[in-house]
């Protein structure tokens, strides 16, 4: 069994920061991709960001240039720098990660619970 536990979200000001993380902890035999999902109000849920076991990041474009995603191999961890937030970006902030499992090497997708970020105006 593998589970990831969100943390780091809260309330702030727009042009504030938050740093959430997601730690992956179980059954782990490697981590693949490791992405961050939101779903704000009355919205669906959309890819944030995402970085390869390699470092490699990808973003929405609502978000390049203010979000870095990064991760610590050693500890399956994975963050996520919120940086010049804006009221757009309240939303339930959910980590994803594929995991390959130490008992059987197959490839599983794990979420974590969410955590909130409200940003107000």
């Amino acid at each position: 069994q593998v589970q990831l536990v969100e943390s780091g979200g809260g309330l702030v000001q727009a042009g504030g920061s938050l740093r959430l993380s997601c730690a992956a902890s179980g059954n782990i035999f490697s981590i693949n991709v490791m992405g961050w999902y939101r779903q704000g109000p009355g919205k669906q849920r959309e890819l944030v960001a995402a970085i390869s076991s390699r470092g490699s990041p990808n973003y929405a474009a609502s978000v390049k240039g203010r979000f870095t995603i990064s991760r610590d191999n050693a500890k399956n961890t994975g963050y996520l720098q919120m940086n010049n937030l804006k009221p757009e970006d309240t939303a339930v902030y959910s980590c994803n990660a594929e995991v390959r499992t130490s008992t059987w090497r197959d490839l599983i997708s794990v979420w974590g619970q969410g955590t909130q970020v409200t940003v107000s105006s």
